[in-house]
């Protein structure tokens, strides 16, 4: 079972949830409304899409770079550690 599929309900509840997100930039764009409203919209949209790609690139690397079934040394485990602390940084 893949990362993914392991928490395929998670990812679809953000995945719905950005999408409607976006919905609702789109709503307010008919509208014609405040470009104030519209810049924050955009802005949350954003950093949810930003939230699930660091929660995407983390899973990679510990399902993928990292295999499970094969023992990780420390050196390995740290430095995938601090690469995930710095991926999630540069999305937040």
């Amino acid at each position: 079972m893949s990362h993914i599929s392991k928490n395929k309900t998670k990812t679809l509840t953000r995945v719905r949830r950005i999408k409607g997100q976006v919905e609702a930039i789109e709503r307010a764009l008919e509208d014609e409304g405040e470009c104030e409203e519209i810049l924050q919209l955009v802005a949350s949209c954003r950093g949810a899409l930003n939230g699930l790609m660091a929660e995407l690139i983390e899973g990679h690397l510990r399902f993928h770079v990292l295999d499970p079934a094969q023992k990780t040394r420390p050196a390995q485990q740290a430095a995938a550690d601090d690469l995930i602390a710095v991926v999630k940084r540069y999305f937040n």
